[in-house]
């Protein structure tokens, strides 16, 4: 048998930041919730992030979604009775050249419109918020910075939701297996595991990089690819910058954490697709010439460990939420293409208001899966790698 209970409300399959988040939205609207992780929590792409929280999109969706997440980050520590980690040192994106510029200016008048707080900064001003930079190093003509954009533990931040799930009688299957999706004349039934059935009239597929294969034990295509990604981390300095610094152009990105370590990646050299785990030396060697050229001052500190994780990216860099037509029940909450950490928060609510009230909401239907079936679709364009 699965454990201590054979039905639940809500199956959810995967243990990261969103299926945890949604666990504890669900569990707190009375829902019985069931989290089934084939291995620990956080141990697919939560547990491998960059931690960021960012709020300058180019997709008017994601945008909402971020700010209306920062709004969650900003008490969550207070909610979940657990400290997250959560800062606000800002997002500082590079602008190389006009067509970035062009892009920036359209991005931000959006932005602003939403009524996030986000500047176009000129060279000097961008040496202001992060002196360590090197413009011209960076081939920068400015910049754009939201004050409010931070990060958080992805550790602390996960764990507390599911501490928090757990009060609220959410049951968690750890080291357990899905190996088919339930189905019944259309609805789904359950899923399926190595350790017994779980029965469950809704079943929300948040498997992050593995979400494709989830989606197929269902008879469902989604058209997710899972792209390798690495990050270095650097040994402890002295505090010498707040802000994420990050380039489109360039792919990279990177912060200083609490303790003074430098966090970061950046696109490998070559690109890989599927399920690799192996680190590998040009990406160390293309990151530290990149993070260097950057901020020169970091050229001389020692990298002390290297991982690599994955993102599940859709054609349009944009998650997959919501139901699938013609399979009742059925639910996704994935593909979020490297940033499904920072917009968790608010898309726990969302897709808790839809499983628990049936309330929809103009995001979910903007970004349903069905989008795809004409490719009539908005292209995230503020992406990193």
């Amino acid at each position: 048998m699965i454990a201590v209970i054979e039905r639940a409300d809500v199956a959810i399959v995967g243990g990261g930041i969103n299926g945890c988040a949604l666990a504890y939205e669900l569990s707190r609207r009375g829902a019985e919730v069931a989290v089934v992780e084939r291995r620990s929590l956080t141990s697919g792409a939560t547990g491998r992030c960059g931690a960021g929280v960012r709020q300058q999109w180019s997709a008017r969706e994601n945008v909402t979604l971020a700010m209306q997440s920062v709004e969650i980050f900003e008490q969550l520590s207070q909610d979940l009775g657990a400290d997250i980690g959560f800062r606000q040192g800002g997002y500082l994106i590079a602008v190389h050249d006009e067509e970035d510029l062009r892009q920036a200016e359209k991005n931000v008048a959006m932005q602003r419109s939403l009524g996030l707080e986000v500047d176009i900064l000129s060279p000097h001003e961008v040496t202001e918020i992060v002196p360590i930079l090197d413009v011209e190093g960076m081939r920068a003509i400015g910049a754009t910075f939201c004050p409010t954009d931070g990060h958080a533990d992805p550790f602390k931040t996960t764990y507390a939701y599911a501490e928090a799930a757990r009060r609220q009688g959410a049951h968690f299957y750890r080291f357990t297996t899905v190996t088919d999706i339930l189905t019944d004349q259309g609805s789904v039934t359950g899923v399926r595991t190595d350790r017994g059935d779980l029965s469950a009239p809704v079943v929300v597929n948040a498997a992050g990089a593995w979400s494709k294969q989830i989606a197929a034990m269902a008879g469902v295509e989604v058209p997710n690819v899972p792209y390798k990604k690495e990050i270095i981390v650097t040994e402890r300095m002295a505090r010498v910058f707040d802000a994420m610094v990050i380039s489109f152009r360039d792919g990279i990105y990177f912060s200083q954490q609490d303790e003074g370590q430098v966090l970061g990646g950046i696109p490998p050299p070559e690109t890989v697709t599927g399920y690799h785990l192996e680190p590998t030396f040009s990406f160390l060697q293309h990151m530290a010439a990149t993070l260097a050229r950057y901020a020169p001052v970091l050229s001389h500190i020692n990298v002390i460990r290297q991982w690599t994780g994955f993102y599940d990216v859709t054609p349009d860099a944009r998650p997959i939420l919501g139901p699938v037509e013609g399979l009742e029940g059925f639910i996704q909450c994935h593909g979020f293409s490297g940033h499904g950490f920072m917009l968790a928060p608010m898309v726990a609510r969302l897709l808790a208001d839809l499983i628990v009230d049936g309330a929809g909401s103009p995001i979910l239907e903007s970004l349903n899966l069905a989008r795809f079936e004409d490719m009539d679709i908005e292209q995230e364009h503020s992406v990193v790698g």
